[in-house]
């Protein structure tokens, strides 16, 4: 590895009160991986968004059938979950089938081996390469720490090309943050405790400000004369006041117009179909906190809420 990795384990190890030669060692054992760099690389320009087609890859029958049965089998943590965090069982479901299948898909690329060359080989060519560097220094930093801290080895857990770990898929910062022993065993396992990943992803929900009853979104239609460069100007973070977005032409109906918290015109591309769009409340920001994409966020509320509505029957007396 290069100076500049052998100073970086020298200086984690200094701060984090770990032992430099263990410290270097782990990043001395990790492997370059250049299909990560690729991975990491920008998608190219030109391929149009399709909210329908990416929908359709999450709320399909494969998907549906494995979620019912996820939230059978932890029915009564996802209601515990929901009563102490204040987040809907739905979204936690939704979330976890998303990000990994209920745990079939977690990943298979070495942690240690993605954040190491993500932090020192990360491509150049990206806009953004110093401040995602840094930002998987951090990672890598973190990763050591916890896996010290946890007596996990840092050489064998195996998570996404980014590093992200677990069932729901948390960057090593988020597991140290977030993650909880929601099971009571005294340790925190994102791998294999469906309990510790449901209070984990509940904790999330709530630490960034999820406001309980408060819905996701509304239906919202646009009229002729719709002020649309001011309504999408903010993108996805709410600024306006019911009010204020009607008062653009975005029109509401029934009791959305009650809703006091401010909304965002949230805008979904179809292809070359016209676009489709949701009024976006805060609570749809939190759920972008997951991962910054609206079309993610949409897609893990509507697979939680279709499987909801399968679970009906199952819940009635």
């Amino acid at each position: 590895r290069s100076e500049a990795a052998r100073a970086f384990a020298d200086d984690i190890a200094s701060r984090r009160d770990l032992d430099p030669a263990w410290v270097r060692d782990q990043i001395g054992q990790a492997q370059r991986l250049a299909q990560v760099s690729r991975l990491m690389a920008p998608a190219s320009r030109g391929t149009p968004k399709n909210w329908a087609a990416y929908r359709a890859r999450f709320i399909e029958p494969v998907r549906l059938r494995a979620g019912q049965r996820f939230w059978e089998d932890n029915h009564a943590l996802l209601a515990r979950a929901e009563a102490e965090f204040g987040v809907p069982a739905s979204l936690i479901v939704g979330v976890i089938g998303v990000e990994t299948l209920w745990g079939q898909h977690t990943g298979n690329f070495r942690v240690i081996d993605a954040l190491t060359t993500l932090a020192f080989d990360f491509p150049a060519s990206h806009p953004r390469a110093a401040i995602r560097t840094e930002f998987f220094r951090g990672e890598l930093e973190q990763y050591l720490s916890l896996t010290r801290r946890a007596g996990l080895n840092p050489q064998t857990l195996r998570g996404s090309f980014a590093g992200a770990m677990g069932w729901p898929q948390f960057m090593p910062s988020s597991w140290v943050r977030y993650a909880i022993d929601f099971d009571g065993n005294g340790k925190v396992d994102l791998f294999s405790s469906p309990a510790d990943v449901i209070g984990s992803v509940a904790n999330y929900f709530k630490a960034f400000g999820w406001q309980t009853g408060q819905p996701t979104r509304y239906p919202v239609s646009l009229s002729p004369a719709a002020d649309m460069d001011a309504l999408l100007a903010p993108d996805i973070l709410p600024t306006f006041s019911v009010a204020s977005f009607t008062a653009k032409g975005a029109l509401l109906e029934g009791a959305t117009l009650q809703h006091t918290g401010k909304l965002a015109l949230v805008e979904l591309e179809n292809g070359s179909a016209p676009p489709s769009f949701v009024a976006g409340t805060e609570n749809f920001y939190v759920v972008t906190r997951y991962n910054w994409s609206s079309y993610y966020a949409l897609a893990v509320i509507e697979l939680g809420e279709t499987i909801e509505a399968r679970m009906q029957p199952a819940k009635s007396p």
